[in-house]
């Protein structure tokens, strides 16, 4: 049954902080476990609805908070006031901060997964950013990063851009960006693509997939959302995590 939990630091934990998540149990037995990690709107509906659609197909799904020490309970609509909220604490988050969480929610992910198996995980905005920084950890072998703007800048707390960690990232990662994106210009595109480029040569295992869409068009609830799209990138995310969470 799906439902909000709290994930408690563990001892000796660098930052500590409790994690207000929702879970969405899969069927037994699962296909694997994703990590959900949402827009600066946090564990809104929509996010909510994404885990459930997850958990349909199999995936045992952890939606989790990215700005848990400021705003743990965040749950915002997508109007432009809603929005100053949102970025207003996204600007508050540290990366070492947001790592050690991410590392605590797969840790937890993993202990109800038999066998303990590599997790997927799938960012939207802001959580596209933190998803790329999430596929550095050992415990992430897929990653769809959705419209992550910044990672060619910096990263979050301040610090050299996201897209360093490429070379550390183990499993495979696919970057999904929108053409008609006004946060991730051209240059932008052609940097991240440089970087996948770099670090897997062969693009076997990072990629980049382009849309012909604006930011934000996976979510129906905002004023980019391509149906098309959408539904195209659905396919694909769900083709990386078959392809790399589940026994061959």
């Amino acid at each position: 049954m799906a439902e909000w939990i709290t994930i408690e630091p563990s001892p000796g934990a660098l930052h500590p902080c409790p994690l207000r998540c929702w879970w969405e149990p899969a069927a037994k037995p699962p296909r694997g476990g994703v990590l959900v990690l949402p827009e600066v709107f946090g564990i809104n509906s929509w996010l909510r609805s994404t885990a459930a659609r997850l958990a349909q197909q199999g995936y045992a799904a952890l939606a989790v908070p990215l700005m848990a020490r400021t705003a743990p309970d965040l749950d915002l609509g997508y109007s432009a006031a809603e929005l100053v909220i949102g970025r207003a604490h996204k600007d508050r988050v540290r990366t070492d901060q947001l790592l050690g969480d991410l590392q605590a929610a797969a840790t937890w992910l993993q202990r109800r997964l038999p066998g303990r198996p590599g997790l997927g995980c799938v960012g939207f905005c802001f959580g596209g950013h933190a998803a790329l920084l999430a596929a550095s950890l050992p415990a992430v072998r897929a990653t769809a990063a959705f419209y992550g703007a910044g990672v060619v800048s910096g990263r979050p707390g301040g610090g050299p851009p996201s897209l360093e960690v490429l070379p550390n990232v183990v499993g495979a990662l696919t970057f999904f960006c929108g053409r008609l994106d006004p946060l991730i210009p051209p240059a932008d595109v052609e940097a991240i693509a440089a970087a996948l480029a770099a670090a897997d040569p062969s693009g076997q295992r990072l990629r980049l997939e382009m849309a012909e869409a604006g930011h934000g068009y996976m979510c129906e609830q905002r004023s980019d959302y391509s149906s098309g799209a959408a539904a195209e990138g659905w396919r694909r995310m769900l083709e990386l995590f078959a392809g790399e969470l589940e026994p061959g």
